[in-house]
């Protein structure tokens, strides 16, 4: 595969990806102005399946404003603890932004996880294939081994026999030197 790839390829997949979120930002503005729902920021990049990001970008940011603009929400109660002056909108972003949190961090920890039992995965195929390489070097290593083991026994075999042969020749060549010694001793 080309690393480098086409650059003119790229950008144009780049381009059409970017009308693409821009189109679907921008229908799904229309739906929730359409359905009465509170326009904000955050609802517009969740019904579109965008990034918040994009909503505040130049070309969308104008469309948003204008439609929260037309549309007029009641300010409803606030919450305990809240202040009554806060409006619906920002209380509605804030647990949408809230909800987007809970969800990133679920995401996380899931993709976290999965990241560790592949790499487990990677180091458990890795370790495998050098732990047969290591296990065949072990084997033929033992096998060496038991060889020189074999060939040492059987060298100390054959010098203990010579050992007791020459301890037997040693025995009677003393004997034989004290018959002589008592024999001349005995002459004289």
């Amino acid at each position: 595969m080309n690393r480098s790839g086409n650059p003119t390829t790229l950008a144009h997949a780049r381009r059409r990806a970017s009308l693409d979120k821009r189109q679907r930002t921008l229908t799904a503005l229309a739906a929730l102005e359409h359905d009465e729902t509170p326009i904000t920021f955050t609802a517009v990049a969740r019904a579109a399946g965008v990034s918040t990001w994009l909503t505040y970008s130049p070309g969308i940011r104008e469309h948003i404003e204008a439609a929260r603009k037309r549309q007029h929400t009641p300010a409803a109660p606030g919450r305990p603890g809240e202040p009554p002056t806060a409006p619906a909108a920002l209380r509605m972003e804030l647990d949408l932004a809230r909800q987007e949190i809970r969800q990133l961090r679920t995401d996380k920890d899931r993709l976290s996880t999965a990241v560790r039992h592949q790499l487990g995965r990677q180091l458990d195929t890795l370790t495998a294939g050098n732990l047969t390489a290591r296990v065949d070097e072990l084997t033929q290593t033992n096998q060496q081994l038991t060889d020189q083991l074999r060939q040492a026994t059987a060298e100390n075999t054959t010098l203990q026999q010579r050992l007791t042969t020459a301890e037997a020749d040693l025995t009677a060549a003393r004997t034989s030197l004290r018959r002589m010694i008592r024999t001349e001793n005995t002459a004289r």
